[in-house]
């Protein structure tokens, strides 16, 4: 009997559920999107606020985005980049991929456009569920029975914003990354951007085109140790604000005209009924198996959870356990089992010295190990894991020279070696890596000694257990 997964969300994750489910001999796809289009967050608007529904703009795609992960890793594992000069894409050029991929797999039989999903609820206590879908504009709802859903509704879309003591005093603007699109409005103005990770380096180096002066301010054990321009600095986490400024976490001061937070987007599933028993708590989406799999309901599965990853591989990997799972491959755990591997995960991350919230925080070998583990556990070729070895070799080349990395072009072997090209000459990565790593944190250590010193310090009691 042919079952039917429903499909919440028409962005990278969805259509990867789609293009999977749909070449499954049991399995067929029914898909959900609020959009008119496929693309999900890489569906670039200059708008900010609401859309023409009324509802809250999803994209939080800025004017010039380009990727920070080369085409040769970012790829599906099936359905690579066209090639080109570049390996860092603008995101017109992802949007078309994934518009390529969506035809390349007859997908869009499958997806219903304009509609909402509100909401989902367990099926009778079965493990079926009823999907209720508002059509935005006939504006008339529908039910579907599903054997299976997966939550593939993106988690960049709700601002994450910050508390801080006496914000309210500020006479600056506050905004949130969501909402940015050009450097052009911040011209001649002083901007704290508080939040160092991808995005956060991303924009402030865009910025300081244009502003006046740019403080990147983060909590780093030591500070980003690459070249900036002049006029962007970092400085500590912001611990206090005033009329005129902010205060950070070393004592220091500083005046500012705008706040933007990099502080990255909450988790929200606003279409799941209470019954479906989701929750989170302190930015963990409880309760999951593996970041994916419902421990109660394991037909629900939740698709990029984690994050600082390469997202569409992983996608894939996740889509493929699911299917697995659900066609009897994988090895079946009770919700108890599950639920006490979950546990375990989190007690190993306190016991490493992480934070219970950064439970879905992969990270280069994290996701490496993930990806790995879910191929083994649900029977299916690794396919594309080879390519993971460019994810840390591009993870230090940003780290250490995050103005000039996107210059390089890269190429991947079958066996997974890397090779890198700059101006159509290849590169001596071994020698050229250890040499500005070297004089990076050669620099580093020479303007932040102590911070530097204590960070390894640190780091050297966690290695020791002491």
């Amino acid at each position: 009997m042919m079952k039917v997964v429903g499909v919440i969300g028409a962005g990278a994750a969805g259509l990867c559920a789609a293009r999977h489910i749909s070449a499954s001999p049991c399995m067929t796809p029914v898909v959900w999107e609020k959009a008119s289009r496929v693309g999900g967050t890489w569906i670039y608007t200059p708008d900010v606020g609401k859309d023409e529904h009324g509802l809250p703009i999803h994209s939080s795609m800025y004017e010039n985005l380009k990727t920070t992960i080369p085409k040769e890793l970012m790829a599906f594992p099936d359905f690579p980049f066209q090639d080109g000069e570049e390996s860092f894409l603008h995101h017109k050029d992802v949007l078309k991929y994934l518009e390529d991929y969506t035809n390349h797999f007859n997908l869009r039989q499958y997806i219903k456009y304009v509609e909402e999903v509100k909401p989902v609820n367990s099926d009778d206590g079965t493990t079926g569920w009823s999907v209720t879908v508002k059509d935005l504009e006939a504006k008339t709802t529908t039910t579907t029975l599903c054997d299976a859903i997966i939550v593939c509704n993106g988690h960049y879309s709700v601002p994450m914003t910050p508390t801080i003591k006496d914000i309210d005093k500020f006479r600056g603007r506050q905004m949130h990354s969501h909402e940015y699109r050009t450097p052009k409005p911040f011209s001649g103005l002083r901007v704290v951007v508080l939040g160092a990770s991808a995005s956060g380096l991303d924009i402030s180096l865009e910025l300081s085109t244009t502003a006046k002066e740019v403080l990147l301010s983060h909590n780093h054990p030591v500070n980003i140790p690459s070249e900036l321009p002049a006029n962007l600095r970092q400085v500590r986490g912001i611990v206090a604000a005033n009329e005129d400024g902010f205060v950070f976490g070393d004592g220091s001061q500083a005046e500012a005209d705008v706040v933007l937070y990099c502080t990255g987007y909450e988790y929200t599933f606003p279409f799941l009924s209470e019954e479906c028993g989701v929750s989170v708590e302190d930015n963990i989406v409880k309760p999951l198996y593996k970041h994916l799999i419902h421990t109660a309901f394991p037909s629900m599965a939740f698709i990029g959870i984690p994050f600082q990853i390469v997202p569409f591989p992983l996608f894939d990997f996740q889509v493929r356990f699911f299917i697995a799972l659900q066609a009897g491959n994988v090895a079946p755990l009770t919700h108890q089992q599950m639920a006490a591997v979950t546990a375990g995960e989190l007690k190993q991350l306190k016991v490493g010295g992480g934070k219970a919230r950064h439970h879905h925080r992969l990270g280069v070998e994290g996701s490496t190990l993930y990806m790995r583990e879910l191929a083994t556990l649900g029977h299916f070729s690794p396919e594309g894991l080879q390519k993971m070895k460019l994810f840390k070799l591009n993870f230090l080349r940003m780290l250490f020279s995050c103005l000039t990395f996107r210059r390089l072009r890269y190429s991947v072997e079958a066996d997974g070696q890397v090779r890198e090209w700059r101006n159509g000459r290849e590169v001596n990565t071994t020698l050229e890596l250890v040499w500005l790593i070297a004089v990076q944190l050669s620099r580093l250590l020479w303007r932040d000694f102590w911070s530097v010193s204590s960070f390894a310090a640190r780091t050297l009691r966690n290695r020791l257990g002491m």
